[in-house]
């Protein structure tokens, strides 16, 4: 029987990567899935993490917990993002290796990628430019894990792998008023103002920033298919430093015309207003998945699909959402 401690497994990441776990389980495949919650486990605090992780002996280590948010959250909280950040991947990384886990795969973020870095973004871009300000301090902290990551591997032997999804969307999404990403902000925005017959809904910047979306159950099996590969096929794609690989869709869709997909699907018929005024991040962020489609795997969820379904998940959970 293998082992799996997934953490982070209440946020919508390990959530997804839990269902698809669950239902290998449920196939039949011989897994035993460890989770605590943050009451449970506080992976902030390395004495905990250490007393866990050599009590449970897991035999591979997912890490999807982390703090995360919109521009909003990053720009007026940037200590509590890097330091939090920080705090879980030194404590679940470090302690894993210190448990004698031999296996790990860490979440990061397209945000790791310079502001002006080449589009669509390789894995090669890393560190080669300034980050996005608005979102820096969650970056740096992200990077340090991919490095930590690297550097367990080259010193101690360990297959520590690490994937770097674009945004993500999807059922069990952070939909708070102020603090959600993009996507589930706006389709908070648009479903309240078709209820309420408002005539008008504003969206920060222009809008014209491009951004690419990966539905989170695409993610959940692109992190499990990363997890299960062969040694070999996942050294002969990366390199000692640059193990990372993208997890992404490959293709991208402008602020405004998403606003105009997600306002169609909640039956929103007013005006939609581009409030300039509001930073705008980075122009465009679209990432170059060649290399896990060199490896074999694709998304599946097309986006039109993938907003309908998490739409759906909105209008049913709504009510009990916090904000």
């Amino acid at each position: 029987m293998a082992r799996i401690y997934v953490a982070g497994h209440r946020g919508m990441v390990g959530g997804a990567i839990l269902r698809r776990l669950e239902a290998r389980r449920a196939a039949g495949e011989d897994l035993e899935i460890v989770t605590r919650t943050s009451a449970e486990l506080d992976l902030r605090d390395q004495g905990a993490v250490r007393a866990f992780l050599r009590d449970t002996r897991p035999d591979a280590v997912i890490l999807a917990a982390a703090r995360v948010g919109g521009i909003l959250a990053n720009d007026s909280r940037p200590a509590d993002f890097i330091l939090d950040n920080l705090l879980i991947e030194a404590n679940v990384i470090g302690e894993a290796h210190a448990a004698g886990v031999q296996r790990l795969l860490f979440l990061g973020s397209s945000c790791i990628y310079p502001r002006e870095a080449p589009q669509p973004m390789p894995e090669e871009a890393l560190l080669t430019g300034v980050l996005e300000p608005t979102n820096e301090p969650y970056a740096v902290a992200k990077i340090a894990g991919i490095k930590l990551c690297e550097s367990m591997n080259r010193q101690h032997g360990r297959d520590y792998r690490s994937v770097m999804p674009t945004n993500l969307y999807g059922p069990g999404d952070n939909f708070h008023p102020t603090a959600s990403h993009v996507m589930p902000a706006l389709i908070r925005r648009f479903h309240e103002a078709a209820a309420q017959g408002a005539d008008e809904v504003v969206i920060w910047g222009s809008g014209t920033p491009r951004r690419e979306f990966l539905h989170v159950d695409d993610m959940a099996e692109a992190s499990l298919f990363v997890m299960d590969l062969d040694p070999a096929i996942h050294a002969a794609h990366t390199r000692p430093m640059l193990s990372h690989i993208n997890v992404g869709t490959g293709s991208d869709i402008s602020i405004r015309e998403l606003a105009e997909k997600i306002a169609a699907i909640a039956g929103f018929r007013g005006r939609i207003t581009c409030d300039a005024s509001k930073p705008d991040g980075t122009m465009r962020k679209l990432m170059d998945v060649s290399r896990l489609t060199a490896m074999g795997w694709r998304a599946r969820i097309d986006l039109d699909a993938g907003l309908r379904d998490t739409c759906r998940w909105f209008l049913a959970h709504r009510d009990r959402l916090r904000g």
